[in-house]
This record gives C-alpha cells, structure tokens and sequence, in this order.
C-alpha cells in the first residue's frame, strides 16, 4: 500500500508505504530498499520527501484497508480530514492498495543484509 498524506502531527505531506515484504526485513534494510528503488530515478536520502514504513499491523494502515480496501485493487484516492486509525488525515492520496503478492525476485537478495 502506498498513500500520500498531510498528517495533523507533521503538517506536510509524506509518502506513506506498508507491504508485508517489508514488514519481513529490519528498519534499516527496509528504508535502505525503498532508497535504492528511488536512487534510479535521481531520487537520493537528501532529497527525497519525507517517507514513513508502517508494518501492516499498524493501527493507521489496518484501518485504511478496512475502509478502502474492500476491492481487489484501489488506486487513486482522494482521502482527508477524517481520522483513521490513530492518526488525523488532513489531506491525502491514496495511490494503491493491493491484495497482490509482489514477486520475491523483485526484492534484491541484499535487502535483508545489514
């Protein structure tokens, strides 16, 4: 699942990411593999936008697949001012939800290497 969202408690607009594949690594491979997806495209750490890697068990992400999930697969949004989860939504896109598996050739072998 990916979204973008204004949260109350930061008050600018960040990239939010869940996937079970992630939720199998550690923080940092976690992070490290989301950068090296980015760096291809002239996105580095610096200058990247704030992202946040929520595990699916998180209260925020349980809660926005339950109410937007209810398809197989959602993409393109528009959510706000409403709170989900424990977090109030000042603006937000929900740019997909998928029930889909990504494929385990598509994570590097060294994403789960510190």
């Amino acid at each position: 699942m990916a979204l973008w969202v204004v949260l109350a408690e930061y008050q600018d607009w960040r990239l939010i990411i869940s996937a079970r594949q992630l939720d199998a690594l550690d923080f940092r491979a976690a992070y490290r593999l989301v950068y090296d997806a980015l760096a291809p495209a002239g996105f580095t750490p610096r200058n990247t936008p704030p992202i946040m890697i929520l595990p699916m068990t998180d209260p925020f992400i349980k809660q926005v697949r339950r109410l937007y999930g209810k398809s197989k697969g959602v993409e393109g949004m528009n959510i706000g001012l409403q709170l989900i989860g424990d977090r109030f939504v000042e603006d937000g896109y929900l740019y997909r939800i998928s029930s889909r598996r990504l494929s385990p050739a598509t994570i590097p072998q060294s994403a789960g290497k510190s």
